[in-house]
């Protein structure tokens, strides 16, 4: 289990991380925050929001934060899954077919607009955020370790946009929307690109074996029985009765539920502390599950009713009485 001395050495990596990212992507510190948390649990993001509100600034800074690289791909109707993948391209000096690496082979990868590509080059990624690697030409070769899929899509302008399947909306871990910064936060954001000082560039704050060795150590917070089967009802109890009381047609999947165990453990450690409470996971309920929900034809007309389906969950669910122990009552 996770020490009291490597907790706190934990928090103070996520702080500095946060804190650079935060000087990129002004006034959004808990979405800066759940997107390290994404990172640090080996999973996938899926920012949902209009057009410049800093989501490029936040892929690249994480990815410059941890010394990783980063790739940014266009998804727009033309483009074809080799495009993002790679594949066997001729080439005449050596009159032969050679193997040609595409952009998914780096540490941060921003799919921008995801949803304006056709579903087959959408499902070229499947495998890379699932698996860690890409096949081709018959040979499944590893991604960067780690690998961060950021995918964007705008929820306004949906024209000749295709929507994300239900298989690829649950392989991102977390979802979020950034919003338009507040009056400060805004002007801040115009002084520096516009009237300011030149603005530094984002350095390297951390090494990529530290996020290796964070995200083990992640792994080895302490979560209780208890608390796994607290997760575990309430994946449950977005399957039973489809369509009723939460207008609900399809739950989520057991993907979601380890997701969600896996981003509290980091999230605690963020903060630390050795061993996750039920108040953690329900801070998370919303942005690592409420995406991979479908919802009936009568709720899917309002955007917030995943998220408020996901509320009523977690009312009806019972906190176990012994969720917020800490470790050291379980040793009797």
């Amino acid at each position: 289990m996770i020490t009291e001395a490597q907790a706190a050495g934990f928090a103070d990596t996520f702080d500095k991380l946060a804190s650079q990212v935060a000087e990129y992507v002004l006034g959004k510190e808990n979405q800066i925050r759940l997107a390290i948390t994404c990172l640090l649990a080996g999973g996938h993001l899926l920012i949902e929001d209009v057009p410049g509100v800093a989501k490029t600034s936040l892929a690249k800074t994480l990815a410059t934060s941890v010394g990783g690289t980063f790739r940014r791909v266009q998804f727009t109707p033309d483009l074809l899954p080799s495009d993002v993948t790679g594949g066997l391209v001729y080439q005449p000096s050596k009159g032969a077919m050679i193997l040609r690496k595409g952009p998914v082979f780096t540490n941060v990868l921003l799919a921008d607009e995801i949803n304006r590509a056709a579903p087959r080059t959408q499902a070229a990624l499947l495998e890379a955020m699932a698996e860690g690697q890409v096949s081709l030409d018959g040979e499944a070769l590893p991604l960067p370790d780690p690998f961060l899929c950021i995918a964007t899509q705008n929820p306004v302008e949906m024209y000749g946009t295709y929507q994300l399947p239900e298989a690829q909306l649950d392989r991102f871990t977390i979802r979020l929307e950034l919003g338009y910064p507040d009056e400060l936060s805004e002007a801040r954001a115009i002084e520096l690109q516009v009237s300011g000082p030149a603005r530094r560039l984002a350095v390297q704050v951390q090494s990529l074996e530290r996020i290796k060795e964070m995200t083990r150590l992640a792994r080895t917070v302490y979560l209780a029985p208890s608390l796994r089967d607290y997760i575990a009802r309430i994946a449950a109890a977005t399957r039973k009765e489809q369509g009723r009381p939460h207008g609900i047609s399809l739950g989520v999947s057991p993907r979601g539920s380890i997701a969600l165990a896996a981003c509290a453990m980091v999230l605690v450690a963020s903060e630390n502390r050795t061993w996750v409470t039920a108040n953690d996971v329900k801070r998370l309920a919303q942005p690592v599950l409420a995406h991979r929900i479908v919802m009936d034809e009568d709720a899917a007309a309002d955007r917030a009713g995943a998220e408020k389906a996901i509320a009523t969950v977690l009312g009806l669910v019972k906190v176990p009485d012994s969720a917020s122990e800490p470790p050291v009552t379980r040793a009797a």
